[in-house]
């Protein structure tokens, strides 16, 4: 296949120049194909993907967490935005009083912080990836990230949780049972870090959305700029201007819409919306 390197994506993201793994697709078919792929598991006899998805609108946009998108000296609001959330939210919007709960609340309501969304189901991702009319004319992306192997390069006291728990991802407990802050956090390794972990089943968007969050050691290291260390846990599927149509209509008609990931009137509207706008 192709490769999708170009030379405006590759300066804004900061990836190494030869894009080890994005590929842009060309069908409907291969894009299944590129979705799933890596997905077999012999020692389990199974298809499980290891991989997190996560769509983008526009292939140009860079990873970066919405703390970062808040400008100014962001890492060091960092702080004084969760504690005021803390303060002024209900008490029963968490099961538990961690700051890996109420890290989890704030980036589901919109507060900006340094969590990253992903899914593990490819056609969500493909969804968020389309979904956006105003952005039909541009190429979209689909970035993957091995999970398993990101953990590999958590620090060990992280890593011995996973173990002991038998798990290949972390949940917002095995967080609060290893780590009590931020700040201990982004002391565990003087190396950036990155993992992902299942928030609370807080509503039904989070359930149907089959959300989790990506979590960074250091809250001024976009994504992409870390990933660009280690070019073997990752790819990036560039979708095509052309084919994004396509790809739209076949996605409603599998009933993968806004009706069913924002459950709810505001899901049902920007379904609607979107659905009826003329083909420009």
């Amino acid at each position: 296949m192709p490769s999708a390197c170009r030379s405006a994506a590759t300066q804004q993201s900061g990836l190494s120049p030869n894009c080890h793994d994005s590929v842009r697709v060309g069908s409907w078919s291969e894009i299944q194909e590129l979705l799933f792929a890596e997905s077999w598991v012999p020692e389990i006899g199974r298809f499980r993907s290891r991989y997190a998805y996560r769509g983008l609108s526009d292939a140009e946009y860079p990873l970066e967490t919405t703390l970062m998108r808040l400008g100014g000296n962001y890492a060091l609001l960092e702080r004084h935005l969760l504690r005021n959330f803390r303060k002024y939210a209900h008490r029963r919007v968490v099961e538990r009083d961690s700051v890996w709960h109420w890290l989890s609340v704030a980036q589901h309501y919109g507060l900006p912080t340094r969590l990253m969304d992903w899914t593990y189901s490819p056609f969500a991702a493909l969804h968020f990836a389309t979904a956006h009319v105003d952005k039909i004319h541009r190429d979209g992306a689909i970035w993957g990230v091995n999970y398993i192997d990101t953990h590999r390069m958590a620090p060990e006291l992280l890593r011995t949780q996973l173990d002991l728990e038998g798990a290949n991802v972390f949940t917002v407990e095995m967080l609060s049972e290893a780590v009590g802050s931020l700040a201990a956090f982004d002391r565990l390794s003087d190396t950036p870090f990155t993992l992902f972990f299942e928030p609370p089943s807080i509503d039904d968007r989070i359930v149907n959305q089959f959300a989790f969050f990506s979590l960074s050691s250091d809250p001024t290291l976009s994504m992409d700029r870390w990933l660009a260390d280690y070019p073997r846990i990752w790819r990036r599927i560039i979708i095509p201007a052309e084919l994004k149509w396509e790809i739209r209509d076949k996605l409603d008609q599998s009933n993968i819409t806004e009706r069913v990931f924002f459950p709810g009137l505001e899901g049902l509207t920007t379904w609607l919306k979107r659905h009826y706008s003329p083909r420009s």
